[in-house]
């Protein structure tokens, strides 16, 4: 049975008893996916980035600078990308971790691994699509993201691109790290894992109840027919017109998982709205230009080229696979 029957049965009796709404109609729907995924996704949320957020005293960035200096392809890639599982990717550390990581001997390469995992694969994305579809779309996903980053780490890697980052990256000293986190005592570990997960939940909350409004309305709103025509399994062209869709968007993970969520349930393939998603937080136009600041035309043209072909082909590939 699932562990969120009790969710279950409480959104319907709000609906029903305290609303006075069948769950056949539109409004009542709606309602009923909104209570349902809200307690539902915080529940989670807070579980899984207190979890996350104990492993993180251990990945203290001097840490992982060191772990990853000096490793070069394939294995390094693979470090990179997992730990881009346990820190949480923001653009507002994009730019000094960038510099840390190539300052530090970690390859370019390696580096970008992290890159392209952090924004897919963290707490929060894991908690909502734990919360929306369940441990085997989770685990699907998270393979494809690590994939996804190891392999286009490794393209770039391979093609030798570091003549395109900006000079003066070179040219700036790695500013020093503190690492306390060695003698840490467990239980300061655990505080300053709750510590982080308040956080986490404190910044995002908005965005997760904003999100599954949003998902709530096309749940009960949105004209089935019409979403299927133009992304639904008979649109061989639906995963790049998605990942097209995604690139000018911006929305937090926390946001943009209900919806893709309320997609679904309205009929598209759970990987072409994936992609949308992955597209939406992994090439997003903030992004670009925060890694402007860094990266040459030419390098980031190479970066979102091996990034689209990626997302596209986990897009098609998680159709054949969930067919």
């Amino acid at each position: 049975m699932s562990p969120f029957v009790f969710f279950d049965w409480l959104a319907r009796w709000i609906v029903t008893a305290v609303c006075g709404l069948s769950l056949d109609s539109r409004l009542g729907a709606s309602l009923q996916f909104f209570f349902f995924d809200v307690p539902k996704v915080m529940l989670l949320l807070l579980f899984i980035s207190f979890a996350v957020g104990t492993l993180q005293t251990w990945l203290q960035p001097e840490n992982v600078r060191r772990l990853l200096g000096g490793k070069r392809t394939f294995l390094g890639n693979i470090l990179g990308s997992a730990i881009g599982i346990f820190t949480p990717f923001c653009s507002c550390s994009a730019v000094p971790l960038f510099i840390g990581f190539l300052k530090g001997g970690v390859p370019l390469g390696v580096t970008f691994s992290y890159l392209i995992a952090a924004p897919m694969v963290n707490e929060v994305a894991m908690a909502l699509l734990w919360g929306l579809f369940g441990f085997k779309v989770t685990a699907i996903y998270v393979a494809f993201g690590v994939a996804l980053a190891i392999l286009g780490g490794i393209v770039i890697g391979l093609l030798r691109l570091e003549k395109w980052v900006e000079p003066f990256i070179w040219e700036i000293q790695a500013g020093s790290m503190e690492n306390g986190s060695a003698a840490m005592p467990f239980g300061e570990r655990l505080r300053e894992g709750w510590r982080s997960s308040r956080a986490i939940f404190g910044s995002v909350w908005p965005y997760i109840v904003g999100g599954i409004a949003i998902g709530a309305g096309i749940h009960g709103y949105a004209p089935q027919d019409l979403i299927v025509r133009w992304a639904g399994p008979q649109n061989p062209f639906a995963v790049p017109i998605a990942v097209i869709i995604g690139v000018p968007l911006y929305a937090n993970i926390a946001g943009v998982l209900p919806i893709t969520e309320a997609l679904v349930g309205k009929g598209l393939p759970l990987g072409t709205v994936l992609s949308f998603t992955m597209a939406v937080t992994a090439l997003s136009l903030p992004e670009m230009v925060i890694l402007r600041k860094v990266l040459r035309p030419q390098l980031l043209a190479v970066f979102i080229a091996v990034m689209t072909a990626g997302i596209i082909s986990v897009g098609y590939l998680f159709n054949a696979l969930m067919s």
